[in-house]
């Protein structure tokens, strides 16, 4: 019982550490899209997105997975106390990566009209996907400091090269989206990457590790095991913004950018800033995953542990956002995004689904079973393309969020079956019951906000969220002894 205290304290502290910070990133991402929605409106937002969703598709194809694979690696190495092997590690983790930011800064020049065309129809953005191009080499390199901060645990030093980095990039995009418009959203994505890289540069300098002299035959047999399991990784990632970006494309030439900006900004509110929940927990979760990875009964234990608290860290904030969207959406962007209400409705609803099958889809990579990971992959991205794609040919934004949650389903369902024959994988019965209780609360507001009078929706929805929060903070005392912990936070500040 004990174990099982000790281990939801450490999820929860991991989670707090790096959670605080998050919340910094949403006040910081609150701000900035307020200024990009008002400033450049849907069209510009859906021009933004276009320009960093390709980049973003060929900098996944181009970097190989390695800035998820190397983290087991670096943690192996760190891991085993040796100053020699984890330097040696590092070093030839640093030569990959300059060699793959490279290569993906030559292909995405020399790729730059073809880029436009299929992003645009038209060779218009030709020489902002140039000038963007050098953003793979810069990023590539700022995503390999952030490998060692993670991969060493440094998870205080990783907080602040995210709120600093996510700082900088406020401070320097708004200038230029007020004084130059759309003209002014190449320079602000190049110099987002050159402030990024500052930043993390600087914060893993802080860690002190052994210089090792490297030969080609280190290289070789160190690289090639990273290589192999970011490779799968990186198909894993392409697959999935590959799908993501067909699916803007498709928008674009049914809809137009402006439809494309609307589709960004609702799933920006449930992609990103319940997203960064879900940053917050990973952080720690996988290195903590695959330390068990060879026990099913702890890896179970853990998965559900994991689900437990992100249900009841998630489900507030969601329920929340069924109630006050309205609000939300205007006070992130503007009047002109209101259209995306419904989308994202039917889209947090569809978080419960993700963040269950979120928590035990770390398995696979945390067994090092990336084949496995791939045709997992690979077989929810393509329901996903198709759901998405009926969603809205037949509903619009509203049958996005439809197609969202209908996927998110199929995803919960198959990873069960998948785990559950090959580890034994199971649900605990407190996990059961936490699910089922704040889905159905949450089912019951989205009844009512989407059927009652405004006024009166809103007057339930307080008290759905008040009982949500009260269930939430009621379940987690349980394990984590709330009452006491913050006890103990206020009589240090007494003291001090």
């Amino acid at each position: 019982m004990e174990n099982k205290k000790n281990s939801y304290q450490q999820i929860f502290k991991a989670t707090s550490i790096f959670g605080g910070v998050q919340v910094v990133n949403i006040l910081i991402l609150v701000i900035r899209s307020k200024f990009i929605a008002v400033l450049l409106g849907p069209a510009g937002m859906g021009v933004a997105s276009l320009l960093i969703s390709t980049t973003n598709f060929l900098s996944s194809l181009t970097h190989f997975g390695l800035g998820s694979s190397a983290v087991k690696n670096v943690a192996v190495a760190n891991g085993t106390g040796d100053e020699h092997k984890l330097g040696q590690t590092i070093a030839v983790f640093r030569k990959l990566v300059w060699i793959t930011g490279m290569f993906g800064f030559i292909l995405a020049l020399a790729l730059s009209p073809l880029l436009s065309k299929i992003a645009f129809g038209n060779n218009k953005y030709t020489i902002s996907f140039m000038l963007i191009s050098v953003t793979l080499l810069l990023t590539q390199i700022s995503d390999g400091q952030t490998v060692l901060l993670r991969g060493t645990r440094n998870i205080k030093l990783m907080a602040k090269a995210s709120m600093i980095g996510a700082l900088m990039g406020l401070l320097i995009s708004i200038p230029l989206y007020y004084f130059f418009g759309q003209k002014g959203i190449t320079p602000s994505i190049i110099l987002t990457a050159v402030s990024g890289l500052c930043v993390t540069w600087f914060y893993s300098k802080k860690i002190k590790i052994k210089k090792v002299q490297t030969n080609k035959q280190i290289i070789v047999s160190e690289g090639l095991d990273m290589l192999k399991m970011g490779v799968l990784i990186s198909m894993s990632s392409l697959i999935s913004m590959g799908t993501s970006y067909i699916v803007r494309i498709f928008i674009s030439s049914m809809g137009g950018i402006s439809d494309v900006g609307l589709y960004n900004a609702g799933f920006a509110i449930i992609g990103t800033y319940v997203g960064l929940v879900f940053t917050a927990m990973s952080t720690d979760y996988y290195p903590r995953l695959a330390a068990v990875a060879n026990d099913n009964k702890k890896c179970r234990e853990e998965i559900n542990q994991q689900a437990e608290v992100a249900l009841l860290i998630l489900a507030p904030i969601l329920i929340i956002f069924l109630v006050f969207i309205d609000f939300a959406i205007i006070l992130l962007y503007s009047k002109e995004f209101i259209a995306i209400t419904s989308m994202v409705h039917w889209a947090a609803i569809a978080i419960f689904f993700k963040a269950t099958s979120w928590a035990i889809g770390i398995i696979f990579i945390s067994k090092g079973a990336t084949k496995l990971f791939f045709w997992n992959e690979l077989i929810t991205n393509t329901y996903l393309l198709g759901l998405n794609i009926l969603g809205y040919y037949f509903f619009g934004l509203t049958g996005l969020g439809v197609s969202f949650l209908i996927g998110y389903i199929l995803h919960l369902v198959q990873m069960y079956i998948v785990t559950n024959r090959l580890y034994g994988f199971t649900f605990d019965s407190k996990f059961i019951k936490i699910f089922l209780f704040q889905f159905l609360l949450a089912i019951a507001c989205f009844i009512s906000v989407s059927f009652l009078q405004k006024n009166l929706s809103y007057l339930i929805g307080i008290c759905f969220i008040t009982i949500s929060m009260f269930f939430s903070w009621k379940e987690m005392n349980k394990r984590i002894d709330l009452n006491l912990m913050l006890s103990k936070i206020l009589l240090k500040k007494i003291k001090k």
